[in-house]
């Protein structure tokens, strides 16, 4: 199979694997610690977000206001809890068709990199038992600037030595679409047309992505 692509970029969480429900659980825990309410609607705001930008999202709705140095104790002990959450992870955590997609690109001789904004990016890849998938990682220690901001699919088509407008994104938030719009690459967006709406093309799972279909 051929594809007018030279590589694809992936998000992973929501496109590779569910680590949502884990990051609700810590930030869960820790919105309850400084008493701002916290639920299953708000947490959709942090979707795409880096950890200190949730942070400052959860801290908004707290009854004070806290330090840098209090701010960086609070977010070390969210990834503490997280980490913890995902050493529970295996290959069966994978979302289905996440390998099958992967297997696709690699077929068609495309390299494959990943863009997350997770500091636990390759944790989660090796307890998944695919980071020798990838030609390459971006992560949030990798950046400087998180999503919505380009920078993360402009680093990894640099990475793959690929020109932007030669790569294909494939994000679950938002904020990762319009990540992938502005670096100048196509967007394949997983989930809803009226939240993902940026995208050239939604997909309602992974079991749905045929990289012929692009």
């Amino acid at each position: 199979m051929t594809s007018r692509f030279k590589a694809v970029i992936f998000d992973l969480d929501g496109v590779i694997t569910d680590t949502a429900h884990y990051h609700y659980l810590a930030w869960k825990r820790l919105a309850d610690s400084v008493d701002a309410p916290f639920d299953a609607a708000f947490n959709e705001q942090l979707k795409g977000v880096d950890r200190m930008g949730s942070l400052d999202l959860i801290l908004a709705r707290a009854p004070r206001t806290y330090t840098l140095e209090e701010k960086r104790a609070l977010a070390d002990a969210k990834n503490t809890h997280y980490q913890q959450l995902i050493a529970t992870m295996t290959p069966d955590d994978l979302l289905p068709g996440a390998l099958r997609a992967l297997e696709e690109v690699r077929a068609a001789g495309l390299h494959i990199g990943l863009a997350s904004v997770s500091r636990n990016a390759f944790t989660v890849l090796d307890r998944l038992g695919i980071r020798d998938r990838f030609d390459d990682v971006v992560d949030a220690a990798t950046i400087v600037n998180g999503k919505p901001d380009p920078e993360i699919f402009l680093t990894a088509a640099a990475h793959l030595g690929v020109d932007p407008k030669d790569c294909l994104g494939v994000e679950d938030a938002a904020a990762g679409v319009a990540s992938i719009k502005d670096a100048g690459m196509f967007a394949v967006g997983v989930g809803s047309p009226e939240v993902l709406h940026r995208a050239d093309r939604v997909i309602p799972s992974m079991d749905a992505f045929r990289l012929q279909d692009y």
